[in-house]
């Protein structure tokens, strides 16, 4: 995969404009929620099988976040790691691999869960499909940012409290294993498995694109 030859900009077009839009919904969120109006509900992606539905809700659910920490650390890793990736690729293909692994992440998300539904299902029991809470963040497209970071600068270091240098692809690999246990063994509120989506879409994504480059190169 090719590195492009324009300069360096600490905040490139794409990532600067997901920025915004995330601002943007985040601060829309909070003034409408005082009118009554839920965004979460309107724009976070819900399972599949609800009323709630909407086909428009697999990319809006990533601009949508839960409280003002989550959509910083999510807009701080975009910036971080993102830049590097939007200036090594350019702003068209990091947009379509954001939006893609987003939109993977949701799918693998929603995939273990439809395992769960159709487990309790089988034992005759009813699921009541509106209340399984619907998925928000940007998280999956960060994480496969993320893995695009550590793929293609697996040896940049990264500073671990700003004092302990750790390889990035040692990071990338922490980081997996960290969410496939937080999945597996620990029952909370956090979507550990679209994070892994989002990774793993990214992962066949670049090999994907990796392949196509270097059969080209051979025409």
């Amino acid at each position: 995969m090719q590195q492009r030859q324009n300069s360096f900009s600490l905040l490139p077009e794409v990532v600067k404009n997901l920025l915004i839009i995330n601002g943007l919904f985040f601060l829309g969120k909070i003034s409408l929620k005082g009118f009554g109006i839920d965004l979460d509900g309107l724009l976070g992606l819900h399972y599949f099988k609800s009323e709630n539905f909407q086909f428009y809700q697999i990319i809006t659910y990533m601009f949508m976040h839960g409280d003002f920490s989550h959509i910083l650390f999510n807009m701080f890793g975009l910036w971080m790691f993102g830049t590097s990736i939007e200036n090594l690729w350019g702003g068209k293909k990091f947009l379509n691999y954001y939006l893609i692994t987003g939109v993977g992440a949701a799918m693998i998300h929603y995939l273990i869960i439809y395992f769960d539904v159709s487990s309790i299902e089988s034992t005759g029991r009813l699921v009541n499909y509106e209340s399984i809470a619907p998925v928000i963040g940007a998280s999956g497209s960060v994480f496969g940012v993320l893995l695009a970071f550590g793929m293609m600068f697996p040896n940049r270091l990264i500073y671990i409290y700003f004092l302990f240098p750790v390889k990035a692809k040692y990071i990338i690999i922490g980081l997996a294993a960290y969410e496939l246990y937080r999945g597996v063994f620990v029952n909370d509120n956090v979507a550990n498995f679209a994070h892994l989506g989002g990774m793993l879409f990214g992962f066949i994504l670049i090999k994907l694109w990796n392949k196509k480059a270097n059969r080209n190169e051979f025409l």
